[in-house]
This record gives structure tokens, sequence and C-alpha cells, in this order.
């Protein structure tokens, strides 16, 4: 992940901010690791749960997982709950981009600065900081500040119009926003797109909702093929479903802002599985983690991992700063993860190895090396945990990626993954208590593959805890022509449209639960601190032991006991 050179201190974004420092070296997804409505850091794995952002100058080396953080960062500034400012020691892009979007297009301020590890390490010892215009001060510290040095952005006739209002107003906001992400990026031009995925669609905070509609009042609308991710209400059924209306209108006009905006309504978290799915090679701008890691690490084609908000302004201009893994250059692995494969593996492996591959390279890509032969929900799972994990928008899995073979960088080091490495993340990630109460199936939305092996697996039998499966329409359509939706609902087995796991909400997600066993190792992540319900990871055959009996003892899976 490369941007413009690092002196000891720079303001990505300007302004004059004091506060008490809150650090960590540990990266934070905003999504689903701070709450919106209050500030609170509430990952429960992250060393900084229960600790309030707000008003503080949050040091952290980069942001990781979730695309939609630019939107939790959005909406705590509207709401005046937001940091004072942030400091990073690495280049990253999704709070960035909600920081700009918040100076760009709502006129609020929020410093975000980018200091190098030294000077992260020094600042983050220190009770409370002050920046000023050109210098940072902690105590008798004080630290010289300098503005970006952007590259020189080179616009094409076409580009520079579209900056200056001729295609709209909407047109002219998205291209300042994509300039200004650009120069922060180092990017000397912009790359056309073929395609894009918006993933600012989920009602994560009031503030996506505000942005859509104000680019839609603009007069934005989309000038390349645009899917849709999951949203945050399955959109024609939600009323009876017995959602609240506070929720459920604003989730369904930001549903509905997009598609009048010339999205598509494909409402989706796994748009690889739709026909649409890009070709090797093809540049695209996807957001959504497991999306982007996915089209990069399987299929070959090329995207960053666009912050929500910036997945519509390429969409509208139809451009994309060319910077990132759309550059030969920024694809090499920069570590080599050997890994100690277990033999005769079951379906829980890929999500538990892409979780440890993402914590060993939480901010560049590695090449993971020694893995079984996969088929595409293993790598599905994989690409997921790893996205959960990591800022990288790829990773390169050996014999899978077409560009397994690229060297690795100079600098590269080899880390081997152990059994014990596995053993000691699945001890995390399983425990809990044993009487469960819900399976969660589909994070990412499920495939029809997984649908069926779900069907068989139940055997026409009757559960005695409720399943509920999330999937893409076009996935439940193909599974209602094949009967397997006949049978899973005979079986008990509940099938949402729209909604997806990280979106799903009461009383469509029972209030009575206490304790969620799910196969997805996004899920079991994020899970805690979006539903405050213990989470646990499991493979198929335990999840539909435990939907038929009740319990789910943890234990170590033979597979990785031995």
């Amino acid at each position: 992940m490369k941007g413009p050179p690092v002196t000891d201190a720079i303001a990505i974004i300007s302004g004059r901010a004091n506060g008490p420092v809150v650090a960590s070296d540990e990266p934070l997804s905003f999504w689903g690791g701070v709450d919106p409505a209050t500030g609170l850091v509430i990952d429960a794995s992250h060393p900084l749960k229960g600790c309030s952002i707000s008003g503080a100058i949050l040091m952290l080396p980069l942001s990781r997982g979730s695309c939609t953080g630019s939107g939790v960062l959005l909406d705590l500034v509207l709401g005046g709950r937001g940091p004072a400012a942030i400091i990073f020691s690495e280049p990253e892009d999704v709070l960035t981009l909600g920081a700009l979007v918040a100076k760009e297009m709502f006129g609020s301020s929020l410093p975000v600065l980018r200091v190098s590890r030294n000077v992260f390490r020094k600042l983050s010892l220190v009770g409370e900081i002050a920046i000023e215009d050109n210098r940072i001060v902690a105590g008798e510290c004080e630290v010289p500040l300098a503005p970006a040095r952007a590259a020189k952005l080179d616009l094409a006739a076409d580009e520079q119009a579209m900056l200056d209002g001729a295609k709209g107003e909407a047109a002219a906001v998205a291209m300042r926003v994509i300039c200004a992400m650009a120069a922060q990026q180092g990017a000397g031009s912009l790359v056309p797109v073929s395609q894009a995925h918006i993933d600012g669609c989920i009602y994560a905070s009031p503030a996506n909702l505000t942005f859509a509609e104000r680019m839609l009042e603009l007069g934005a609308e989309v000038t390349v093929p645009t899917t849709m991710n999951a949203i945050s209400v399955d959109r024609e059924n939600w009323r009876g479903q017995g959602m609240d209306p506070e929720f459920g209108v604003p989730a369904q006009r930001l549903a509905d802002a997009y598609v009048e905006m010339g999205c598509a309504p494909t409402f989706t978290c796994a748009p690889y599985l739709l026909e649409t799915a890009p070709h090797e090679a093809e540049a695209i701008a996807w957001a959504e983690s497991n999306a982007v890691v996915f089209a990069n690490t399987v299929l070959g084609a090329r995207t960053t991992k666009h912050p929500d908000f910036l997945d519509l302004c390429i969409a509208v201009t139809g451009r994309a700063p060319c910077s990132g893994v759309y550059l030969d250059a920024n694809r090499r692995p920069a570590i080599i993860l050997d890994v100690d494969m277990p033999g005769q593996v079951e379906d829980a492996f890929w999500p538990l190895i892409g979780y440890v591959a993402g914590a060993r390279a939480p901010d560049c890509i590695p090449l993971l090396r020694g893995l079984a032969e996969t088929g595409p929900d293993d790598l599905k799972a994989l690409c997921a945990a790893f996205g959960t994990m990591s800022a990288a928008p790829m990773l390169h899995v050996e014999g899978v990626t077409p560009e397994a073979d690229l060297d690795p960088l100079p600098q590269a080091a080899t880390v081997r993954i152990t059994r014990e490495d596995l053993r000691e993340t699945w001890a995390r990630l399983n425990y809990g208590p044993e009487e469960v109460d819900l399976i969660a199936i589909g994070s990412p939305h499920a495939s029809l593959a997984e649908l069926r092996r779900l069907r068989d697996a139940l055997g026409g039998e009757t559960t005695r805890v409720p399943i509920i499966a999330t999937a893409g329409r076009r996935i439940i359509d193909e599974a209602r022509t094949d009967g397997i939706l006949h049978d899973l609902k005979k079986s008990g087995v509940r099938v949402f449209p729209d909604i997806c796991w990280c979106s799903i909400g009461e009383p469509v997600f029972p209030r009575e639960t206490t304790v969620v066993l799910t196969n997805s190792g996004k899920y079991a992540h994020y899970g805690p601190g979006l539903s405050g319900r213990h989470v646990r990871l499991a493979g198929l055959d335990d999840c539909i032991r435990a939907a038929l009996t009740g319990s789910a003892p943890p234990r170590m899976p033979d597979w990785l006991a031995k």
C-alpha cells in the first residue's frame, strides 16, 4: 500500500485540534468496531474495546476490515461524536475518505495526519496532543508538521471537464473527492473502470443516507454498470417481518436512492457470484472488503478496497485513482506465509487460515503457500476472513491466484503458520457457552452449492435451533427452481434475501438469542460487537449438529487436534 513520501509528520487533511491520546498499535475497523451512536470501541477482540474515541486524538497504524468505516466516521463527525483528530503511521484510505467527504460536502473538518513509525511510537506514550497549523505539540515535545506533497495529477480532457462541472454538480463533487483521494494516495492519473459495486447502501449510520440523498439531489447518476451490496432490510418484506419503521424506513430510502441513481438492485455482498463477475486483469471499482479480496485474489481482476462514498463517486465518473493494486508493481507479495497444512481438513479450515493470514499480514499483501486443493466456497470463506483482519485488498494463494508467480518484494520475509497458530486462533473463535440459540449461515452471502450442502446435511430433519441463511436474490431464485429452497424451509431453515449477517437486525435476528454458531470467520469476528451476543465459529457439520440438538461443546476439530 503506497502513498506519497512520508516525512516525520504530514497533514493529509489540515486543521487544529487537541485532546487526550487514545492509541493502539493494532489496526481497527470502524464498522463493526466503533459504535456510531456513542463513539465507543465495540470490537470484542481489540485492545481498545470499551474506550471512547469521541474528542480524542486517535492513533492507529491504519484501519482494517470493512469499507463501511468511512460512513461510520462521517456519522461520528456530523453528530459531534467523532475524534478530535486521527494520526496514522501508514497510508490509509477508508477513514481518510470519510474525513474528506465530511470536509468537501458538509464543511466539517477533521484533521488527519500521517507520521513516521518512530514519531508514532513517541506520541502514543503521551497523555495529550495539540495539533497546530505547522506542528504537533505533546508536552515538551514538538514535531514539525508539513503539508502533504501531492503528486501532479494528470487529467484527461473529459476528466477535467467533469471536474469543472460540464457533467453537472454531482459529477463535479465526485471528481473533487476522487482527485483529493488520488492526491493523498500519490496517484499521477485516473484509471477508467468497467463496473462498480456499491457498499455504502448498508444503513450503517444516518450519514450513509445523508450522503446518498445529497448526491441524488445534485443529480448523480452512475455511468458504468453498478451492482449493490446487501442492504439492511429485506426490501420487499421488512414491514411484515416486524422491523421497526424508525430503522426500516431510512434503510429502504437508502437502497431506493442508489437504485434511483441507476444502480442494479442486486443486494448481495457476493457480486462475484453474479453473471457480471469481472475477468482477469479487468479494472473495476468494488467496495465491500470480502468482494474486493476475492476479485483480486481469485478472479485476477483489479480493484483497490474502495471506501464507502468513494464507490459512488467512481460509479458516477467511471474513473478511479490509478494507485494501489491497479498497478503491477503494487500487486507483488510483501510477505510469504508458509502453512503447516493439517491433513484431511474440513470446511472450517478455510475461514480459520484466512483469519490467521490476515492477522499476520495486517498491512501488506502476502503469498500463502502450502494449501491443499481449494474450491470456490473455500476461497470465498478464506478471502472474507482475510479481509476482516487485514487492510490489504488481496493475497496471493499459490496455485489459485493468476499472478501467484509474481516475484515477492526483495524485503519479503518468510513466516511459518504452524498448527499451534491455528489451534490458538480456533480456541479463541470457537470459545463460548455450549448451549446454542441460533445458527448463522451466509456471511458472505451463501452460494447455491452452500445451500445445497446445507440441505443435504440436514437430510430432511427438522431443526430444534433456528437456522437463518442469507443469500443474494439470484441464488435464492436458483435454489427455488432446484427445489433446494423448499427442502430447507421444510426443515425449518429461513433464507432471507437482501440482508446479510453484517446488517441483520431484530426481530429478524431473534431477540431471545444469546449464543450464535456460525461457519463464517468474518461474522465470528464482527458478530459480538454488532449483535451483543456470543458468536462462535464452527464447521458446517457442527452447525447442523447444534441445530438438531441445541448443543455445541467447544472442541478442537479432529483434523486440527492431530
